[in-house]
């Protein structure tokens, strides 16, 4: 066989690996349909044996050695294109975490290191790899720092795959997603932020912003509907809070924020009335 033809294999077996990054477990059909075979386990979970905190590493922040593997670009996943980007310096992003584990535990990122979910690494759509980011779960305040090595997730309401570990530090390992802030890190340029620990909790701020409900329904389709009505009107996060309702039905709640400005709580609150949205509210959370 033409050398050639063996670099092009694989290089597509390669892509094949980035695009099986899964989404939480109770979202079902993220990896594509022809990687199906690939892992032992059809749906992810939480890992069976339980996690120990303090086998979790801190993410050592080194000198980058980037290659092609994981980076070739544009690629395709699903059907839709994605781009690498040439360079992570100054991106930031807010928006939808989640995370994958068991199912993927053992199997080959998209640059061919091995996925562990018992330690800290992230998976992103347009960093290049390896890549650094901070991740501050809104929510609760907490921030670490992630080694991003993987492709995913490609779902469009996320922005960032955690690996189980890294949602654990986050405080987010029992459901399924989370409000985050991802802020990029380029090795030497890293500020005094990051010498802290990467797992601390920040107190809460009394004027970190507060959310503005749109509304609550046991439709999922119903609630993402609205919530790309929202993201139409705001650059605000538009996210579904998912919960258990006493009927034992799952209640999907659209929100926005956090927002500190309450003139900015008011405008949105306007332009959802004026758009026929109704009359949404505040939560604390």
């Amino acid at each position: 066989m033409n050398y050639k033809i063996i670099l092009l294999l694989a290089g597509n077996f390669m892509m094949v690996a980035c695009s099986s990054v899964s989404s939480p477990p109770q979202t079902s059909g993220t990896a594509p349909v022809a990687n199906a075979g690939r892992y032992s386990i059809s749906q992810d979970r939480a890992p069976s044996t339980p996690m120990d905190p303090s086998r979790i590493r801190d993410v050592e922040i080194l000198p980058l050695n980037r290659t092609m593997a994981g980076n070739r670009s544009p690629y395709t996943v699903n059907g839709k294109r994605y781009q690498v980007m040439a360079s992570e310096e100054g991106f930031q992003q807010t928006g939808l975490a989640s995370w994958y584990g068991e199912k993927f535990h053992g199997h080959l990122t998209s640059n061919g290191e091995i996925f562990d979910m018992y330690q800290v690494s992230a998976a992103h759509t347009g960093l290049p790899i390896p890549s650094y980011a901070r991740v501050t779960n809104l929510e609760n305040q907490r921030s670490i720092v992630v080694r991003v090595n993987d492709r995913g997730p490609f779902h469009n309401d996320r922005i960032i795959d955690l690996s189980y570990a890294a949602a654990y530090k986050l405080g987010f390992s029992d459901q399924g997603t989370a409000l985050v802030h991802v802020e990029s890190i380029v090795p030497g340029q890293q500020n005094v932020l990051l010498a802290e620990s990467s797992s601390r909790t920040e107190p809460a701020v009394s004027n970190a912003g507060r959310y503005l409900q749109a509304g609550a329904f046991s439709d999922l389709r119903a609630a993402e509907r609205l919530s790309s009505r929202l993201r139409e009107l705001t650059t605000r996060p538009v996210f579904i809070r998912s919960v258990q309702a006493q009927n034992s039905q799952q209640l999907h709640r659209v929100r926005v924020g956090p927002i500190a400005d309450p003139r900015e709580i008011e405008r949105i609150t306007d332009m959802m009335i004026a758009a026929d949205l109704g009359q949404p509210y505040m939560v604390d959370e």
